[in-house]
């Protein structure tokens, strides 16, 4: 493997990126789903209904972390785009694990929620 891809940053960066490609492939489903509800009383019902499911309760989960994690690992980059610090890239490098226990921190503040 390439030494660059061995750095924490790599896998922040694929990390932001494959969530970001998850959110656009997760979301219009997500809004389809919204869009049915606003069509009337009978169709919120059976999206409510239907959002009752385990495995759309697992997919909700799944777009929080989502979110999370895009949100911080892009964050990340911004920082890393904006500001000068002396190795700054080497600082922000071992921003990655804190912000992926955050997300997951997010994650289970989630499920706390749900449950």
């Amino acid at each position: 493997m390439h030494p660059l891809r061995n750095h924490k940053s790599y896998i922040a960066a694929i990390g932001h990126r494959l969530s970001g490609l998850a959110l656009a492939i997760f979301l219009p489903f997500h809004f389809l789903l919204l869009g049915t509800a606003l069509e009337g009383a009978e169709n919120l019902d059976a999206a409510l209904a239907y959002t009752d499911s385990p495995l759309v309760k697992i997919a909700e989960w799944g777009l929080v972390m989502l979110l999370a994690l895009h949100l911080l690992f892009g964050l990340r980059v911004l920082l890393l785009e904006f500001t000068r610090w002396p190795n700054h890239a080497e600082t922000i490098g071992h921003w990655v694990l804190p912000g992926a226990i955050a997300s997951a921190f997010v994650g289970v503040i989630f499920l706390l929620q749900v449950l």
